[in-house]
């Protein structure tokens, strides 16, 4: 089963992203920030992460140019799910997958995660 790990600072829209994913057979851990998404990827990396753009103490774009400058960790595929719609060319040059801008229906979210997660690690 892929794993999927969600960041973004919106409880209510981390539950309902963890819901439509674990409807859809995936395993789904949530962090509220990149500090806590951090701990979760060294723990244990992820399949494919969603992270939104604008979150507390780092953002979205820091966190991802830091997982992709570690030598073990830049094979995650990325998927930015934010409210702007203008920061898609910065997530495509720091090598993101995708970028979803909210709200995103699931249909969209679940084609983009099925089209991105790798077949085998």
């Amino acid at each position: 089963m892929a794993t999927i790990l969600i960041i973004d600072d919106d409880e209510s829209l981390r539950e309902l992203l963890r819901l439509h994913l674990t409807s859809a057979g995936y395993e789904v851990r949530v962090a509220e920030d990149a500090i806590d998404a951090g701990h979760l990827v060294l723990k244990q990396a992820p399949d494919l992460i969603i992270t939104d753009v604008n979150l507390p103490h780092m953002d979205g774009f820091e966190f991802v140019a830091a997982l992709k400058s570690d030598p073990t960790l830049p094979y995650i595929p990325v998927i930015f799910l934010t409210s702007t719609d203008d920061g898609d060319h910065r997530g495509k040059e720091l090598g993101a997958v995708g970028y979803l801008t909210k709200p995103v229906r699931a249909d969209q979210l679940l084609a983009m995660v099925a089209q991105h997660l790798p077949r085998e690690r």
